[in-house]
């Protein structure tokens, strides 16, 4: 099937646009968050071929935002949230949330409006399940004022309001200078919705809330508030398993995965992993984390001085972790990465080497293999396909 070459799009203020080929059945769009202090302009939007394994190397579009390091779709995918992870030192001191309107067709992308995040440097935002409201982690490098889990309300047209709650905990004190305050890395809603579950660094616990959207401040503390884990680990992001029975979080400071049981609120540690590299002397870190579409595969970044990825067998009866392979990111610093739509190719983000690198992915066993394709692009930070 022949692509059609679109008009020219007309775009809002602030928008760069490039001309839009018509998506056939390979062909998808990819929406690329980054951060602005170097060249990198904001969200780049490209076309991704999922017979080749590779990007355009022009964007079909720009779309200037301060710092939007974490992308967030609604379950339409028409609409897009962004965390501006501005702060101290940085050309926009204050942390902010942007949202965007999606078009069903063409995909193009243009402004809503944008809110303050009522803290520094967020770093991650989620969705309820009924779209009320965008639940935001502001993460806070410096001890004061710290990290704050805010609440922002989104309305249908995906307009959001100020900030209607905020929650902070004490900080662990293990590590004297990454946990001297709160520092809230992720939020994340329970499958079935009546959860949010909030990843704190800096005090060495989840803290789960209990939901309910027709409340104007819809989170209190669940029956069991939070999880303890352990001290100085630094828990980072939360990954609840396809059926909903079992969830992995990433300990950043400890470079491990711990895999629960969970049922209703509840969390039930059942194994603990090493993302470490037996034998080696070099610093490591858990990041991010994502499971394959079948629910077979976990794969989990090990940054620090390993920049690898690990890939985990997923058994379906218990949820448990099985190593399966090691992989370079051939990279500084994955920020974050993502499996594409076919299930063949996986997209990382090297922050800190400014490349999005494309490796092969075997969904049968889950291994990551030969490089397709290497892309010069300023510091990376999220990824986001358009699958509708």
């Amino acid at each position: 099937m022949k692509r059609k070459v679109l008009p020219w799009l007309l775009m809002a203020s602030g928008l760069t646009a490039f001309p839009v080929l018509a998506q056939n059945m390979t062909d998808y769009d990819l929406l690329v968050g980054s951060y602005t202090q170097g060249k990198s302009e904001g969200i780049y939007r490209y076309r991704f071929d999922t017979q080749s394994g590779k990007l355009d190397l022009q964007p079909r579009q720009v779309i200037k935002s301060e710092n939007p390091s974490w992308l967030t779709l609604s379950k339409d995918q028409r609409l897009l949230f962004a965390v501006n992870e501005n702060g101290p030192g940085q050309s926009d001191t204050v942390g902010k949330v942007s949202s965007f309107a999606i078009d069903g067709k063409t995909h193009a992308v243009t402004p809503i409006n944008q809110v303050v995040s009522h803290g520094d440097e967020p770093t991650h935002s989620s969705l309820s399940a009924d779209g009320h409201f965008l639940f935001v982690a502001n993460y806070a490098v410096q001890p004061d004022p710290g990290g704050v889990l805010a609440v922002v309300p989104v309305d249908k047209s995906g307009k959001l309001s100020e900030v209607v709650q905020t929650a902070t905990h004490p900080a662990s004190h293990v590590d004297p200078e990454r946990q001297a305050s709160s520092h809230v890395h992720s939020a994340v809603p329970s499958p079935d919705g009546n959860y949010l579950i909030a990843s704190d660094l800096g005090a060495d616990k989840l803290f789960v809330f209990a939901y309910d959207g027709k409340k104007p401040q819809p989170l209190q503390p669940a029956k069991t508030p939070a999880v303890e884990l352990p001290a100085g680990s630094g828990p980072r992001h939360l990954l609840f398993s396809n059926n909903g029975k079992h969830a992995y979080l990433t300990l950043e400071m400890a470079a491990k995965v711990a895999v629960f049981d969970y049922h209703d609120g509840v969390f039930k540690q059942t194994q603990l992993l090493d993302l470490t590299n037996k034998g080696v002397q070099q610093k490591n870190g858990g990041g991010g984390l994502h499971s394959s579409a079948d629910g077979k595969f976990l794969y989990v970044a090990n940054r620090g001085e390993a920049n690898q990825l690990v890939v985990f067998s997923i058994d379906a009866a218990n949820g448990q972790l099985k190593e399966v392979q090691r992989r370079s990111v051939e990279g500084t610093e994955p920020r974050e990465f993502s499996i594409d739509p076919s299930g063949h190719f996986l997209l990382i983000a090297n922050q800190k080497s400014n490349q999005i690198v494309i490796v092969r992915r075997d969904p049968k066993s889950g291994k990551l293999g030969d490089t397709v394709q290497k892309i010069d692009f300023d510091s990376p930070s999220d990824f986001r396909f358009l699958t509708r």
